[in-house]
């Protein structure tokens, strides 16, 4: 199924001609997962993630077609460890190469549509992520026992702490990949 899949790079200055189809495709591929919306993530506070988000300079999305429609997509930027992990976590994450780094990712998105999910879409926009920021460290956040926390197992991410989006938000799980030299 994959195998007709075509990836296109994007960068910040194509993200408003995209942003409807983006959110789209995040709330399918997000349809059934109560846990998210009651987190407080919706379309509305996607949408303005993703245009916060594309002012920086190191924004890179990798969006996956099938057929000329869009079925999944992934973002995310190049960052300070300080930014990513906020500096309450900072000092805790594990191996110190990670929290002293100046080349870590931080994937915001990686959503597809439920179709094409367990079909290996998204380990191809991942790593077209990567190929494109070239990273040392990749981190992002995941719901606490999401079907997607499989994918990144396999992808080989570990788990670095909890991460608190804010004082009333939701506790999420910061995972770290460590990308080989």
């Amino acid at each position: 199924m994959t195998d007709s899949l075509t990836l296109r790079r994007y960068g910040a200055g194509d993200v408003e001609l995209l942003l409807d189809t983006l959110v789209d495709t995040w709330a399918e591929a997000h349809a059934d997962h109560a846990d998210v919306t009651a987190a407080g993530f919706t379309p509305d506070a996607l949408r303005r993630q993703i245009i916060g988000h594309a002012r920086r300079d190191d924004f890179a999305l990798v969006a996956a077609y099938a057929d000329g429609h869009l079925i999944g997509y992934g973002y995310g930027f190049r960052c300070t460890p300080a930014y990513w992990y906020g500096e309450d976590l900072l000092p805790h994450i594990t191996p110190e190469d990670a929290r002293t780094t100046d080349s870590l990712v931080g994937i915001c998105e990686l959503a597809v549509r439920p179709g094409w999910q367990g079909h290996g879409a998204g380990t191809q926009i991942h790593q077209a992520l990567v190929d494109a920021l070239q990273p040392r460290w990749v981190s992002l956040l995941a719901m606490p026992g999401s079907a997607a926390q499989q994918l990144y197992h396999r992808l080989g991410y570990q788990y670095a702490g909890p991460y608190k989006t804010g004082p009333a938000g939701p506790t999420l799980d910061l995972l770290l990949l460590r990308i080989p030299s």
